[in-house]
């Protein structure tokens, strides 16, 4: 069992999404970034190398700056996200990051540096991003602060 938000939880992700080939083809193909995660006060870093997902840890405010983009939701819309794709194995339509993303008047993916080249990997790797969620499906996963 991971807690939800936690670097535990991001990293059992990882694992589960690394060990699944079907997660690396349809669509997804090789990704090169680094997404951050901002989930009420909490920050993360997820790394994506080629096929995999290289690395997740917790991070301070300041270490956002690093990421390419980062995702930004209140903890009660992350938790919708990550249960309803625990329910369905995968994310329904009105849970995918795209329309999480189109749903929002500011939108899903921000970035600290306004290098829009870098916050385009949201969108350019989106698919593969949300294999990497949907992995969660995998994860036993709890909530709490």
């Amino acid at each position: 069992m991971a807690k939800f938000p936690s670097a535990e939880w991001f990293d059992a992700v990882r694992r589960a999404f690394n060990a699944d080939e079907s997660f690396q083809g349809g669509g997804g193909g090789a990704c090169t970034a680094l997404m951050g995660a901002k989930v009420g006060p909490r920050q993360f870093l997820v790394s994506f190398e080629g096929l995999e997902c290289a690395a997740a840890r917790e991070v301070d405010a300041r270490a956002l700056a690093e990421a390419d983009f980062y995702l930004d939701m209140p903890p009660s819309d992350w938790r919708r996200m990550i249960e309803n794709i625990a329910k369905n194995g995968h994310a329904d339509l009105h849970h995918t990051l795209n329309t999480l993303d189109l749903d929002r008047e500011d939108g899903l993916a921000h970035s600290v540096h306004g290098d829009q080249y870098r916050e385009d990997l949201f969108f350019r790797y989106n698919q593969t991003l949300q294999y990497y969620f949907d992995a969660s499906a995998r994860v036993a996963t709890e909530f709490g602060e």
